[in-house]
């Protein structure tokens, strides 16, 4: 058994601040735990949340939930092997409780907190990791739990997005949503699980497939992804939409953004008895009104999707064997490959809405 390790991560040291990549601390695996080497980590949303402080974080934070890695060491116990291909699980069920217990391990009462304590940098200062992963970094440890085996031959860029972006996408669309062949599709928000959430709807045989988002430069992303459509958000949004369904509007509208405005936005979009599900993670005081006769009216369903209401112990494999032979194309969701080094820069253009998914490799 090892002791701790040193390795380079992304670190965010207060709210607001530029992260920077540090060297930290990573104990060796206790019992039941794992060391995984990272291969590729995606730049995700909610990092940024926390960085901005939309979302509670404990600082200082090491960033990053959506990776891939291979399985380097194995605490007592450990039932994985060494050499084992992994994506990581930043929601890992307890299998136990009552959630759980009648098959709805994405709302289990043991979710992982917004940030864990794990580590220390390399100044001793006790550090915090994003969802208990801190994945943005050479190396992590973490419980068993928190680790799905992928079958081998898996590009790492692409498996990188199975644990999060791909995983909520999919999920919205035929888990939460179980959207049907020929049933209609508008989707606001065109980061990472925007485009994933397009390839479902694409895959789930939905059509028309309306894509919206604030910038022009999503349009071509979106078309690759499965759009069939492109508008950008604006005032006249919800008119031009609905022409698109001969004045009806959609049976499905999604909401990638998390925020009040866009939630209202997808309300207006959706038919009489369709259903807007919101996949996007807003913040606490951002409150939605809607007019009480409007919702008795419209008879519309409004849901969120949690992690695409998924078991990701089942479901993180069957996507790998999607991609792996060609029915899942996830090519569309990454906008590009960066180094550790750059990503800093990488949370800059997800701030400015550049791109899908920029991805961080890590050489063997």
């Amino acid at each position: 058994m090892s002791g701790p390790v040193v390795v380079r991560a992304l670190v965010a040291r207060e709210p607001g601040a530029a992260p920077r990549v540090e060297q930290i601390r990573l104990p060796a695996p206790g019992p039941g735990e794992l060391r995984v080497t990272i291969r590729a980590a995606g730049v995700c949303h909610s990092d940024l949340s926390m960085m901005n402080g939309t979302l509670a974080a404990k600082f200082p934070l090491a960033l990053g939930h959506e990776a891939t890695g291979v399985v380097a060491e194995a605490g007592p116990g450990s039932r994985l092997a060494v050499g084992t291909p992994v994506v990581l699980n930043w929601a890992p069920a307890c299998r136990a409780c009552w959630w759980c217990q009648r098959g709805e391990p994405w709302l289990c009462a043991d979710t992982t907190a917004p940030t864990v304590p794990r580590g220390e940098t390399d100044d001793g200062t006790p550090l915090h990791l994003t969802l208990g992963l801190g994945a943005l970094a050479e190396a992590v440890v973490v419980p068993e739990s928190a680790v799905i085996p992928i079958p081998e031959g898996l590009p790492p860029e692409r498996a990188a997005l199975l644990g999060c972006a791909v995983l909520t996408g999919v999920g919205a669309v035929h888990n939460t949503a179980r959207v049907a062949p020929g049933e209609s599709v508008a989707v606001i928000g065109l980061g990472g699980v925007g485009l994933a959430l397009l390839t479902a709807a694409r895959r789930a045989g939905a059509t028309p497939i309306l894509a919206i988002d604030v910038a022009e430069a999503k349009r071509d992303l979106a078309l690759a992804a499965g759009a069939t459509d492109f508008l950008l958000s604006d005032d006249r949004l919800s008119k031009e939409a609905r022409t698109r369904t001969e004045g009806r509007g959609f049976d499905h509208a999604f909401e990638c953004v998390g925020r009040a405005a866009t939630i209202r936005a997808a309300w207006r979009l959706t038919r009489r008895g369709g259903a807007v599900t919101v996949v996007g993670m807003g913040g606490r005081e951002d409150m939605v009104s809607l007019a009480a006769l409007d919702i008795f009216h419209s008879a519309r369903t409004l849901r969120s999707s949690v992690y695409g209401s998924s078991d990701p112990n089942r479901e993180v494999p069957e996507l790998a064997r999607a991609v792996l032979d060609g029915t899942l194309d996830l090519a569309p969701l990454v906008s590009g490959v960066v180094s550790l080094d750059e990503a800093p820069a990488a949370f800059d253009r997800l701030a400015r809405g550049e791109g899908a998914r920029w991805v961080v490799t890590f050489e063997d």
